[in-house]
């Protein structure tokens, strides 16, 4: 098969940009590794269980929102060289707003208060016995979203100081609702047409705004899940925005295509620092963020189905979650020994080389496979 001037001119400016984000990502990594330890953004026993562990304990100190490198770097360098309205604006708004939304997490892990919320035996309590009609009026109306935020706790793994569960679930609810926004409203009928692997296309409608919410939710917060090792998720997105970046090329999305292109070459400079011993790691400022891109990405190049194969080593450690939390409130057991289920490998023995070496070849494969049903 032939490939026209025009695929190899847009395969060359992508190389290009890869070079130039790993580049330019390169020459300020020592600023942002001296600014995160000016500040003491840093990680701690005191929200991080696994710290306890004893090959983990070396890990206390290092650096957390290294995951900027990647943030920053990808958004000047597409807001300066390659911002189209039609491609690359929503993207990277949701990427940097889910990153915000990360970012005041990691911040509130070191600087944050605690913060509680009232148990619903507490509020019930209250309703029955406050002196103030009003409050009891209020507590009563307000049950329901008590009860919401209560029960989001059983997902999250430390809720003291930083960002609770429910409050993560509204904003990256927003995020993904601006993405199904700008790809139905804005990118035309031909847009609400999902692929179906070995099937061909359909068209869905309206589903395809809840279908791109939960995908947006589910991957961002696979991604954060999966940031728990030196190199795990750094190295397992290079390979995922890779792909992407192969795929957006041969489909033709330009924008797209140099967008993956950039999010690769700064994920090479940010892996490089996150091998083990790290230098610094990536925190809830890049995990959410680029798990928010990497699901906007795939959507946009009408990949959304292959998502658990292109990001499926996020899946598997969010699932594991979702089973731990599950065996332990429905059957009364663990079902691993620590989840995510990196953790549960290395309480068996492996070392943390071992774990990341071992996931990023399955993922790779399963990469592949997604890759292999993408051409059909």
């Amino acid at each position: 098969m032939m490939v026209s001037q025009a695929s190899l001119d847009l395969l060359r400016q992508a190389i290009f940009y890869g070079l130039l984000s790993s580049l330019v990502a390169f020459l300020w990594a020592p600023l942002l590794i001296k600014f995160l330890y000016k500040y003491k953004l840093t990680r701690s026993a005191e929200y991080d269980a696994s710290l306890s562990m004893g090959a983990r304990k070396s890990k206390h100190g290092v650096p957390i929102m290294g995951g900027l490198l990647i943030i920053i770097t990808v958004a000047l360098i597409t807001f300066f060289f390659n911002w189209e309205r039609k491609f690359t604006w929503v993207p990277i708004g949701v990427m940097m707003l889910s990153a915000l939304l990360g970012g005041i997490d990691d911040v509130m892990h070191v600087y944050g208060k605690e913060r509680r919320i009232k148990k619903i035996g507490h509020i019930l309590t209250l309703i029955r016995v406050h002196k103030d009609w009003k409050q009891r009026v209020w507590l009563t109306l307000t049950l329901p979203w008590s009860i919401f935020k209560r029960s989001t706790l059983w997902l999250g793994s430390h809720p003291g100081k930083s960002v609770h569960v429910h409050e993560k679930l509204i904003l990256q609810f927003a995020a993904g609702a601006i993405a199904a926004w700008w790809i139905y409203f804005k990118l035309g009928e031909s847009w609400r047409q999902i692929f179906i692997p070995f099937d061909g296309y359909l068209n869905i409608g309206f589903w395809i705004i809840p279908l791109i919410i939960f995908f947006v939710m589910f991957t961002a917060n696979a991604v954060n899940v999966a940031d728990g090792m030196d190199g795990l998720a750094g190295g397992s997105l290079l390979v995922t925005f890779s792909v992407l970046t192969l795929l957006s090329w041969m489909e033709g999305y330009q924008e797209i295509a140099l967008l993956n292109a950039t999010t690769v070459g700064a994920l090479i400079t940010y892996t490089y620092f996150n091998v083990k011993p790290a230098r610094f790691q990536m925190g809830d400022v890049g995990s959410l963020g680029l798990g928010a891109l990497l699901a906007i990405n795939a959507i946009v190049i009408n990949r959304m189905l292959l998502l658990p194969f292109l990001g499926f080593i996020f899946y598997l450690e969010l699932a594991s979650v979702i089973i731990q939390v599950a065996g332990r409130h429905l059957l009364g057991r663990r079902i691993f020994k620590m989840a995510p289920i990196h953790h549960h490998f290395e309480l068996r023995g492996w070392t943390e080389e071992k774990t990341v070496m071992r996931f990023w070849i399955i993922h790779a494969a399963v990469v592949l496979l997604g890759v292999w049903i993408a051409l059909y």
